[in-house]
């Protein structure tokens, strides 16, 4: 199956979704105060992210609580497999967690005889396409329904018949599994307590039905107290989706009687961006993916054509942070348009800092491309040079295009007159 083919529909998609989030916005008359608020209040627990850490740890561990610390993927994976060793289960419901995307949970059980299933709707698909989440909140947006239907081996390609299949399916699932895996979305310091959003109650079910609940989370996923709950649950599901409120936000404090929780606390290269001035504010993001659905860029290639686990602004960014070798190219997928900036729920100033990653880059050219670049330079200069070359564009044989860019994309239909013609003529 093609991963992505239909670049008008997904940037159409998105951009619902995009005027959603405004819409939610603008009913609130303190939505920049908002902004700004959680803003600084990240930009303070990550200065003394040490403190909260070491508080949030101490409060867990007196409420019953089994706190985990896990220093890269490797080591969380292996902590993962230990607790499920420890209780003979063979079984895992998992609801939405990038982190465990990062760490590649999913493979790293599977290949030693765990059956791992993901309960979010969207994290199902993409699961059983054999594909990765191409958005971190919408994670099939690149299929539509018609695809949908074939990977779930149906005729019915509606929408709310589909949902109901993948509904008894996984209700079966939830009922014979051994244990259940959530991300955190936030982690109160003041209280040892970690909170969950979903919108399907998927988490909910898995952990009430599980003896064994395994949650994990970053380092950054740490904020002071629930006052400032109240703050970020208000900016997230708007700046996500556009509604008022996710649709359940489970606060997990202590296991009840006769149950687990077990919860990972992950670094993964996240303390090597503490300090940074340039850098450190990517620590900030809350995973809402405002910032994808608003790109240009994002919106016109879809998630796929990343080459780290987040996509999009966050995850150029991430992932330069990350290894700049590897992933230091995502910084220039981006118009610098500043777009992602404007609608970032915590401020982070995710278009500078793309700038910046790019002045790390060293980006090796070889000589072949050099040539390339230096003649495109060469026409930039010119324009009338530049202006006769983007006539003859339309007429670019389609088996160049399909080489060059086109693998995965639909051709662009090129208008009939330029802007500069249009307005010339005006």
């Amino acid at each position: 199956m093609r991963v992505f083919n239909d670049d008008k529909w997904l940037n159409e998609s998105l951009s619902f979704v995009r005027e959603k989030r405004d819409i939610a916005s603008k009913k609130l008359d303190n939505w920049e105060q908002l902004r700004e608020l959680a803003s600084n209040i990240k930009a303070h627990t990550i200065t003394h992210l040490d403190n909260y850490l070491e508080e949030f740890e101490a409060k867990a561990l007196a409420n019953g609580i089994k706190v985990h610390w896990a220093v890269d993927a490797k080591e969380h994976n292996q902590i993962v497999e230990s607790i499920l060793k420890k209780h003979n289960a063979k079984k895992i419901v998992k609801s939405k967690s990038m982190l465990t995307e990062e760490c590649e949970l999913n493979p790293y059980l599977e290949n030693r005889g765990y059956e791992v299933i993901d309960t979010d709707l969207g994290e199902r698909i993409v699961q059983l396409a054999k594909q990765r989440p191409s958005h971190i909140v919408l994670p099939a947006i690149h299929l539509k329904k018609e695809q949908v239907a074939t990977i779930f081996n149906e005729q019915n390609s509606d929408a709310t018949y589909l949902t109901n299949v993948a509904r008894a399916q996984l209700r079966e699932h939830f009922e014979s599994s051994d244990v259940a895996i959530t991300g955190v979305n936030f982690a109160v310091a003041s209280e040892g307590a970690f909170v969950v959003c979903t919108n399907e109650g998927n988490a909910d079910l898995g952990t009430s039905l599980a003896n064994v609940h395994i949650a994990v989370m970053g380092i950054e996923k740490i904020i002071p107290n629930m006052q400032d709950l109240g703050v970020f649950l208000t900016l997230l599901a708007r700046s996500a989706t556009g509604q008022d409120i996710t649709t359940y936000s489970s606060i997990f404090k202590k296991p009840s009687k006769g149950k687990e929780i077990h919860l990972i606390i992950v670094d993964n290269g996240r303390s090597q961006m503490l300090g940074s001035e340039k850098f450190e504010g990517a620590l900030k993001c809350i995973r809402c993916g405002a910032c994808m659905n608003t790109c240009p860029v994002f919106r016109r290639v879809g998630g796929h054509e990343y080459n780290y686990v987040i996509p999009g602004p966050i995850g150029s960014n991430l992932g330069s942070s990350r290894n700049i070798e590897k992933y230091g190219k995502l910084a220039f997928a981006s118009t610098l348009c500043g777009s992602c900036t404007a609608v970032c729920p915590v401020k982070i100033n995710l278009h500078e800092q793309l700038v910046a990653y790019r002045g790390v880059y060293k980006l090796n050219v070889k000589e072949s491309k050099d040539r390339y670049y230096k003649l495109t330079a060469k026409i930039l200069a010119k324009p009338k040079i530049y202006r006769s070359l983007m006539k003859l564009a339309k007429y670019m044989p389609h088996w160049l295009y399909k080489r060059a860019w086109g693998k995965e994309r639909v051709a662009p239909k090129l208008a009939k007159k330029s802007f500069k013609d249009y307005y010339e003529s005006l």
